[in-house]
């Protein structure tokens, strides 16, 4: 049986100072979810539940809802807040009251505040570089779920795919949608970026995304695309051969070459091809000390409809795919996302967004992207283990607009 937590005590709560940078933004949603409190007997409000949900991401002794719940009890967090207790059943029933999209306004005006670095592009690639990826959080089943919900080999599946739009120029995510963790369906991936494409980007993505028709309805968009193919594509039907540059050479590029591909259902426009030395792996798993990633033969192989642009130019866009991997260890990792504050979408949607804010006024506080060292910095500082000299001469090394 695993051991008894200790209540969450005053001294083990950081980042109330912080909070106050967003409690103008948040007041306009006080009053969403009262319109059947005709009474106003409403104690937890939208905004109060957001605050509590950002506590709930700078503090790693609040875990759960019953954590929330019991920091909710303590004085210095109502004062900072401006909220009373907060019963368990009020923070459970707030998915049903709250609508997770009304944060979205919050999102677009944070992201308006953090400028734009275009030096990944090196100035071929004027659209926004958008790194599209969706990363599983597991979570408890219920008893019913962990009864039936098996597959052959007694594994349960319980968990929430969070698909995510990430901006390489600014390194910050923008986007967070939730939806189930099975890769079919509604719930594909491919399918949830063709519903949200939007003009004048340019989406960097895994080998999944390797759909022709997918790819049209991109550069339809007036948008283009930086994708890794799989090792297998078939890349016989050669247009037109390039001579590599020195600098792409010393970059470790194989091939640059335009290519006419797929039979039937093929790309309604040429596609570059560029190919990049890389170190081949088998997939053995973890178990075996391996990577569980898919099996590569050591070559690079990237397409994208951006036939003008530099070989060694499209290979640093798609290097930059990672940044993606990068956010998705901070939000797992280091605001703690792994445990989920709510089952339900609604809930979970609301946590999602409430990650992006978190990591766009860290942004903004030190014009650089969310790091571990900096987070970490910044809760010393929140707990008065480090002054504000301390903490400002962190920034002035951080590298800037990154």
């Amino acid at each position: 049986m695993a051991a008894k937590r200790e209540p969450v005590q005053e001294r083990d709560i950081q980042g109330m100072k912080y909070l106050d940078l967003l409690l103008p933004m948040l007041d306009r949603l006080h009053s969403v979810g009262c319109q059947r409190d005709k009474a106003g007997n409403r104690k937890l409000h939208y905004d109060h539940y957001c605050l509590l949900a950002l506590l709930f991401l700078f503090n790693p002794l609040v875990r759960s809802l019953r954590g929330l719940q019991q920091a909710s009890e303590l004085k210095k967090v109502q004062r900072r807040l401006g909220c009373s207790r907060a019963a368990l059943g009020s923070l459970s029933e707030a998915v049903d009251v709250f609508d997770p999209t009304r944060l979205e306004e919050i999102v677009r005006e944070l992201l308006g505040k953090i400028p734009e670095n275009h030096d990944v592009g090196r100035g071929h690639v004027k659209q926004a570089l958008t790194a599209v990826d969706g990363s599983i959080v597991k979570t408890l089943c219920s008893l019913t779920e962990a009864a039936y919900l098996r597959d052959k080999n007694g594994r349960t599946h319980c968990a929430w795919r969070f698909n995510t739009h990430f901006s390489i120029d600014r390194g910050v995510p923008e986007k967070m949608e939730v939806s189930t963790a099975g890769n079919s369906g509604k719930g594909n991936e491919r399918e949830h970026l063709r519903q949200r494409l939007e003009a004048d980007r340019c989406y960097v993505l895994d080998r999944w995304y390797g759909d022709f028709s997918l790819w049209n309805e991109i550069v339809a968009h007036d948008s283009s695309y930086v994708v890794r193919l799989k090792d297998n594509a078939n890349l016989d039907r050669v247009i037109e051969e390039r001579t590599l540059s020195a600098e792409a050479i010393e970059a470790g590029l194989l091939r640059d070459f335009v290519v006419k591909m797929g039979r039937g259902r093929l790309p309604d426009h040429p596609v570059h091809v560029v190919m990049v030395k890389t170190t081949p792996h088998k997939k053995r798993g973890r178990a075996a000390g391996g990577t569980t990633g898919p099996t590569s033969d050591g070559i690079l192989r990237i397409a994208t409809n951006l036939v003008d642009v530099p070989a060694e130019v499209i290979a640093d866009i798609y290097q930059h795919r990672w940044t993606i991997e990068l956010f998705f260890r901070f939000f797992k990792h280091v605001l703690g996302c792994r445990h989920l504050l709510s089952t339900d979408p609604v809930g979970i949607q609301i946590q999602a967004y409430m990650a992006i804010i978190a990591c766009l006024l860290i942004h903004l506080w030190t014009g650089s992207k969310p790091t571990l060292s900096t987070y970490r910095m910044m809760c010393f500082y929140l707990q008065d283990l480090a002054d504000e000299g301390e903490l400002l001469e962190h920034v002035k090394k951080l590298p800037q607009n990154r």
